[in-house]
């Protein structure tokens, strides 16, 4: 139960971190100017996302989405943090439980 639970963590995580540097590709290139050569590794990571998040355990693929919301706002806020320098403030972090609440409860709930 725990090495699967750490297993669907993962997943997302590295979902997360592949859809938000393909994003953040394209975020250098038309928002700060930089060469269009990031266009390449964003297209990739952003493909790399799409496949990654097929390995989550859901069977359907809206459940897993909305799973993957929480991870992927938790995990926006760290990559502010950690990349662009900026630290979330209190509300970022009082959403980000939230999020993560709910997507707990997508996740853990048993289904009939």
């Amino acid at each position: 139960m725990v090495a699967g639970f750490i297993r669907t963590v993962c997943v997302y995580v590295a979902a997360a971190m592949a859809e938000i540097f393909g994003c953040y590709a394209f975020w250098l290139f038309f928002k700060e100017g930089r060469s269009c050569l990031w266009l390449l590794p964003g297209c990739v990571s952003l493909a790399c996302f799409a496949w990654v998040l097929t390995f989550s355990p859901s069977d359907q693929a809206g459940r897993a989405f909305a799973i993957y919301g929480g991870i992927y706002i938790v995990s926006s806020l760290c990559w502010m943090w950690s990349v662009e320098g900026n630290r979330p403030d209190l509300w970022d972090m009082v959403g980000a439980v939230f999020c993560l609440m709910g997507a707990g409860i997508i996740l853990l709930v048993p289904r009939s």
